[in-house]
């Protein structure tokens, strides 16, 4: 990152803030992640595959501040590249909403089938009341 330097930052806005855009610089390159873990996703001629790495270099940083990897292919662009990575709100939303509403942290069992069904049927769950809070014909709750 520090290679490609300030100069291949681009500027993007990711969504809307309470107090305006919210706007940084980002780099992104395909790199080849190393280590001990990597040998089962080598390739039949023994590279590793690329994957994106992802930075975020604000204006008063001197270097980069916050760093993603992604497996999204090649031809993604930086916008959604960001976009999705700073989606970590939403995901920690989904997340407590399905341990404290929907009861993903209730299961007990030994299993894991258990564990799988348990797992589908919150997923469902969420997935239904996501659908019913975006259906503007949707009735109210009374």
């Amino acid at each position: 990152m520090l290679a490609a330097g300030r100069d291949a930052a681009v500027q993007l806005t990711w969504r809307e803030g309470s107090r305006g855009p919210m706007t940084s610089y980002f780099v992104a390159l395909r790199v080849r992640p190393a280590g001990h873990h990597q040998a089962a996703r080598r390739a039949q001629d023994g590279t590793l595959p690329a994957v994106w790495l992802l930075a975020e270099w604000p204006p008063e940083a001197a270097e980069p501040t916050d760093y993603w990897l992604s497996t999204l292919p090649e031809d993604t662009e930086l916008a959604e590249l960001v976009r999705l990575a700073k989606i970590r709100w939403r995901i920690e939303h989904d997340y407590r909403e399905c341990k404290t509403g929907l009861g993903l942290d209730h299961f007990e069992g030994r299993t894991f089938a258990g564990w799988h069904r348990h797992v589908t049927l919150v997923t469902a769950a969420q997935l239904f009341i996501t659908l019913l809070r975006h259906d503007p014909k949707a009735a109210a709750p009374a």
